[in-house]
Protein backbone atom coordinates (compact mmCIF):
# COMPACT_ATOMS: atom_id res chain seq x y z
CA UNK A 1 0.00 0.00 0.00
CA UNK A 2 1.33 3.43 -0.89
CA UNK A 3 1.72 6.14 1.68
CA UNK A 4 -1.10 8.65 1.25
CA UNK A 5 1.33 11.43 0.35
CA UNK A 6 3.19 9.34 -2.24
CA UNK A 7 2.33 10.06 -5.87
CA UNK A 8 1.17 7.31 -8.18
CA UNK A 9 2.21 7.09 -11.81
CA UNK A 10 -0.11 7.67 -14.77
CA UNK A 11 0.34 3.99 -15.70
CA UNK A 12 -0.82 2.85 -12.24
CA UNK A 13 -3.79 5.20 -12.29
CA UNK A 14 -4.69 4.12 -15.80
CA UNK A 15 -4.53 0.49 -14.80
CA UNK A 16 -6.87 1.15 -11.90
CA UNK A 17 -9.27 2.95 -14.21
CA UNK A 18 -9.15 0.24 -16.87
CA UNK A 19 -7.63 2.57 -19.48
CA UNK A 20 -4.80 5.06 -19.86
CA UNK A 21 -5.66 8.54 -18.64
CA UNK A 22 -4.76 11.73 -20.41
CA UNK A 23 -1.87 13.69 -18.87
CA UNK A 24 -4.35 16.30 -17.62
CA UNK A 25 -6.57 13.70 -15.97
CA UNK A 26 -3.52 12.23 -14.27
CA UNK A 27 -2.63 15.68 -12.91
CA UNK A 28 -6.20 16.19 -11.72
CA UNK A 29 -6.04 12.97 -9.68
CA UNK A 30 -2.72 14.01 -8.16
CA UNK A 31 -4.11 17.44 -7.32
CA UNK A 32 -7.10 15.92 -5.53
CA UNK A 33 -4.78 13.52 -3.69
CA UNK A 34 -2.82 16.51 -2.42
CA UNK A 35 -5.77 18.70 -1.45
CA UNK A 36 -8.56 16.25 -0.64
CA UNK A 37 -11.07 18.26 -2.66
CA UNK A 38 -10.82 20.46 -5.76
CA UNK A 39 -13.59 22.65 -7.16
CA UNK A 40 -14.50 22.63 -10.87
CA UNK A 41 -13.75 26.34 -11.14
CA UNK A 42 -10.32 25.81 -9.59
CA UNK A 43 -9.57 23.05 -12.12
CA UNK A 44 -10.71 25.31 -14.93
CA UNK A 45 -8.31 28.06 -13.82
CA UNK A 46 -5.45 25.71 -13.00
CA UNK A 47 -5.46 23.96 -16.39
CA UNK A 48 -6.76 26.89 -18.52
CA UNK A 49 -9.78 24.89 -19.70
CA UNK A 50 -13.50 25.59 -19.69
CA UNK A 51 -15.61 24.48 -16.71
CA UNK A 52 -17.42 22.10 -19.07
CA UNK A 53 -14.15 20.38 -20.01
CA UNK A 54 -13.10 20.18 -16.35
CA UNK A 55 -16.47 18.65 -15.51
CA UNK A 56 -16.10 16.03 -18.25
CA UNK A 57 -12.66 15.05 -16.93
CA UNK A 58 -14.01 14.78 -13.39
CA UNK A 59 -16.99 12.70 -14.53
CA UNK A 60 -14.66 10.31 -16.37
CA UNK A 61 -12.44 9.93 -13.30
CA UNK A 62 -15.46 9.35 -11.07
CA UNK A 63 -16.82 6.72 -13.46
CA UNK A 64 -13.44 5.00 -13.21
CA UNK A 65 -13.71 5.01 -9.42
CA UNK A 66 -10.69 7.24 -8.94
CA UNK A 67 -12.56 10.27 -7.60
CA UNK A 68 -15.89 10.97 -5.91
CA UNK A 69 -18.16 13.63 -7.36
CA UNK A 70 -19.41 16.34 -5.03
CA UNK A 71 -21.46 19.41 -5.82
CA UNK A 72 -19.02 21.82 -7.42
CA UNK A 73 -16.00 19.56 -7.51
CA UNK A 74 -14.45 16.19 -6.68
CA UNK A 75 -12.78 14.47 -3.74
CA UNK A 76 -11.25 11.15 -2.78
CA UNK A 77 -13.50 8.06 -2.69
CA UNK A 78 -12.46 6.80 0.74
CA UNK A 79 -14.56 5.03 3.36
CA UNK A 80 -11.84 5.17 6.00
CA UNK A 81 -10.55 8.74 5.76
CA UNK A 82 -12.65 11.87 5.53
CA UNK A 83 -11.91 14.83 3.26
CA UNK A 84 -9.56 17.32 4.93
CA UNK A 85 -11.43 19.75 7.17
CA UNK A 86 -10.36 22.85 5.26
CA UNK A 87 -11.76 21.28 2.09
CA UNK A 88 -14.99 20.26 3.82
CA UNK A 89 -15.34 23.75 5.22
CA UNK A 90 -15.82 25.23 1.73
CA UNK A 91 -17.51 22.21 0.15
CA UNK A 92 -21.08 23.32 -0.73
CA UNK A 93 -20.73 26.22 1.70
CA UNK A 94 -23.80 28.01 0.34
CA UNK A 95 -25.92 24.91 0.87
CA UNK A 96 -24.69 24.56 4.46
CA UNK A 97 -25.46 28.21 5.16
CA UNK A 98 -29.01 27.78 3.85
CA UNK A 99 -29.50 24.69 6.01
CA UNK A 100 -28.20 26.54 9.06
CA UNK A 101 -30.59 29.45 8.54
CA UNK A 102 -33.46 27.02 8.06
CA UNK A 103 -32.84 25.10 11.27
CA UNK A 104 -32.24 28.30 13.26
CA UNK A 105 -35.85 29.28 12.57
CA UNK A 106 -36.96 26.13 14.38
CA UNK A 107 -35.01 26.93 17.56
CA UNK A 108 -36.75 29.23 20.05
CA UNK A 109 -35.08 31.63 22.45
CA UNK A 110 -34.18 30.26 25.87
CA UNK A 111 -33.50 26.78 24.51
CA UNK A 112 -30.78 24.31 25.46
CA UNK A 113 -28.81 22.66 22.66
CA UNK A 114 -26.08 20.21 21.82
CA UNK A 115 -23.96 21.29 18.84
CA UNK A 116 -21.81 18.47 17.49
CA UNK A 117 -18.78 18.43 15.20
CA UNK A 118 -18.71 19.25 11.50
CA UNK A 119 -18.34 22.20 9.17
CA UNK A 120 -22.14 22.67 9.05
CA UNK A 121 -22.16 23.27 12.80
CA UNK A 122 -20.07 26.41 12.37
CA UNK A 123 -22.75 27.78 10.06
CA UNK A 124 -25.44 26.75 12.53
CA UNK A 125 -23.64 28.64 15.29
CA UNK A 126 -23.57 31.75 13.10
CA UNK A 127 -27.26 31.38 12.28
CA UNK A 128 -28.11 31.19 15.99
CA UNK A 129 -26.26 34.40 16.82
CA UNK A 130 -29.49 36.44 16.97
CA UNK A 131 -31.16 34.14 19.49
CA UNK A 132 -31.45 35.12 23.14
CA UNK A 133 -30.62 33.22 26.33
CA UNK A 134 -29.41 30.01 24.72
CA UNK A 135 -27.57 27.29 26.64
CA UNK A 136 -25.19 25.61 24.18
CA UNK A 137 -23.17 22.51 25.00
CA UNK A 138 -20.57 21.54 22.41
CA UNK A 139 -17.38 19.60 21.76
CA UNK A 140 -16.47 21.86 18.81
CA UNK A 141 -13.67 24.26 19.78
CA UNK A 142 -14.35 26.56 16.83
CA UNK A 143 -18.05 26.80 17.64
CA UNK A 144 -17.28 27.59 21.28
CA UNK A 145 -14.80 30.28 20.20
CA UNK A 146 -17.32 31.84 17.81
CA UNK A 147 -19.98 32.11 20.52
CA UNK A 148 -17.77 32.88 23.53
CA UNK A 149 -18.32 36.65 23.29
CA UNK A 150 -22.09 36.32 23.67
CA UNK A 151 -23.14 37.85 27.00
CA UNK A 152 -26.71 36.54 26.75
CA UNK A 153 -25.73 32.92 26.08
CA UNK A 154 -24.02 30.28 28.18
CA UNK A 155 -21.51 28.15 26.30
CA UNK A 156 -20.27 24.90 27.84
CA UNK A 157 -17.33 23.11 26.24
CA UNK A 158 -16.60 19.41 26.74
CA UNK A 159 -13.19 18.32 27.92
CA UNK A 160 -11.27 15.47 26.35
CA UNK A 161 -8.88 14.75 23.50
CA UNK A 162 -8.63 17.46 20.84
CA UNK A 163 -8.46 16.31 17.21
CA UNK A 164 -5.83 18.41 15.42
CA UNK A 165 -7.60 18.26 12.06
CA UNK A 166 -10.69 20.25 13.11
CA UNK A 167 -10.56 21.14 16.80
CA UNK A 168 -13.12 18.49 17.72
CA UNK A 169 -13.08 17.15 21.30
CA UNK A 170 -13.71 13.43 21.80
CA UNK A 171 -12.83 10.66 24.25
CA UNK A 172 -14.07 9.36 27.60
CA UNK A 173 -14.11 12.75 29.31
CA UNK A 174 -16.35 14.14 26.58
CA UNK A 175 -18.67 11.13 26.86
CA UNK A 176 -19.02 11.66 30.62
CA UNK A 177 -19.59 15.38 30.15
CA UNK A 178 -22.45 15.07 27.66
CA UNK A 179 -24.16 12.34 29.69
CA UNK A 180 -24.76 14.87 32.50
CA UNK A 181 -27.31 16.85 30.45
CA UNK A 182 -30.75 16.49 28.91
CA UNK A 183 -31.28 19.24 26.33
CA UNK A 184 -34.18 20.48 24.24
CA UNK A 185 -32.44 20.06 20.87
CA UNK A 186 -29.42 18.28 19.45
CA UNK A 187 -28.09 19.67 16.18
CA UNK A 188 -25.88 17.04 14.60
CA UNK A 189 -24.20 16.32 11.29
CA UNK A 190 -22.91 13.11 9.78
CA UNK A 191 -20.45 12.09 7.05
CA UNK A 192 -22.79 9.88 5.05
CA UNK A 193 -26.38 8.65 4.83
CA UNK A 194 -27.00 5.49 2.86
CA UNK A 195 -30.25 4.85 1.01
CA UNK A 196 -31.62 2.58 3.75
CA UNK A 197 -31.26 5.45 6.22
CA UNK A 198 -28.06 4.21 7.88
CA UNK A 199 -25.83 7.02 9.14
CA UNK A 200 -22.06 6.57 8.97
CA UNK A 201 -18.99 8.50 10.05
CA UNK A 202 -15.23 8.04 9.95
CA UNK A 203 -14.21 8.40 13.61
CA UNK A 204 -15.35 5.72 16.07
CA UNK A 205 -14.83 8.06 19.03
CA UNK A 206 -17.02 10.70 17.43
CA UNK A 207 -19.73 8.12 16.73
CA UNK A 208 -19.73 6.99 20.38
CA UNK A 209 -20.28 10.60 21.35
CA UNK A 210 -23.08 11.03 18.83
CA UNK A 211 -24.92 8.09 20.38
CA UNK A 212 -24.75 9.73 23.82
CA UNK A 213 -25.90 13.04 22.34
CA UNK A 214 -28.87 11.42 20.59
CA UNK A 215 -29.89 9.63 23.79
CA UNK A 216 -29.84 12.85 25.83
CA UNK A 217 -31.80 15.21 23.58
CA UNK A 218 -35.56 15.62 23.47
CA UNK A 219 -35.44 16.40 19.76
CA UNK A 220 -32.65 15.49 17.33
CA UNK A 221 -32.17 17.51 14.15
CA UNK A 222 -29.81 16.17 11.49
CA UNK A 223 -28.15 18.84 9.33
CA UNK A 224 -26.89 17.19 6.14
CA UNK A 225 -26.39 18.73 2.72
CA UNK A 226 -26.97 16.70 -0.43
CA UNK A 227 -23.31 15.62 -0.74
CA UNK A 228 -23.96 13.27 2.22
CA UNK A 229 -26.59 11.23 0.34
CA UNK A 230 -25.36 7.70 -0.36
CA UNK A 231 -21.85 8.65 0.73
CA UNK A 232 -20.05 5.76 2.39
CA UNK A 233 -17.99 5.82 5.57
CA UNK A 234 -16.71 3.19 7.99
CA UNK A 235 -18.47 3.51 11.35
CA UNK A 236 -22.23 3.02 11.79
CA UNK A 237 -23.80 5.81 13.85
CA UNK A 238 -27.47 4.83 13.72
CA UNK A 239 -30.42 5.24 11.37
CA UNK A 240 -32.41 8.30 10.42
CA UNK A 241 -35.65 6.34 10.89
CA UNK A 242 -35.04 5.63 14.56
CA UNK A 243 -32.57 8.25 15.79
CA UNK A 244 -33.64 11.64 14.43
CA UNK A 245 -36.79 13.76 14.49
CA UNK A 246 -36.10 15.91 11.44
CA UNK A 247 -33.68 16.21 8.52
CA UNK A 248 -32.59 19.67 7.38
CA UNK A 249 -31.02 19.61 3.93
CA UNK A 250 -30.54 21.61 0.73
CA UNK A 251 -31.97 19.14 -1.81
CA UNK A 252 -34.62 16.40 -1.83
CA UNK A 253 -33.27 13.02 -0.68
CA UNK A 254 -33.04 10.16 -3.20
CA UNK A 255 -36.33 8.28 -3.58
CA UNK A 256 -35.36 5.27 -1.48
CA UNK A 257 -34.15 7.44 1.39
CA UNK A 258 -37.17 9.75 1.09
CA UNK A 259 -39.49 6.73 1.36
CA UNK A 260 -37.64 5.52 4.46
CA UNK A 261 -37.97 8.93 6.11
CA UNK A 262 -41.67 9.16 5.24
CA UNK A 263 -42.38 5.68 6.62
CA UNK A 264 -40.71 6.62 9.89
CA UNK A 265 -42.52 9.95 10.14
CA UNK A 266 -39.28 11.95 10.07
CA UNK A 267 -39.88 15.53 8.94
CA UNK A 268 -37.77 16.70 5.98
CA UNK A 269 -37.03 20.43 5.70
CA UNK A 270 -35.48 21.51 2.40
CA UNK A 271 -33.80 24.91 2.26
CA UNK A 272 -35.08 27.08 -0.62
Amino acid sequence: MKHKNQHVTSHEIGAAAGHELTPRQHKIVQLVQQRGFVAIEALSRNFSITPQTARRDVNALCAAGLLYRYHGGAGLPSTVENIAYEARRVLNLEGKQKIARLVAREIPDQASLFLTLGSTMKEAARALSDHNDLRIITNHLQVASMLAHRKDAEIMLAGGTVRPLDGGVTGELALDFFSNFKVDYALMSISGIELDGSMFDFDYREVRLLRVIIANARRVYLLADHTKYNRHALVRAGNVATNIDALFTDAPPPTALADRLAEAGVAVHIAP
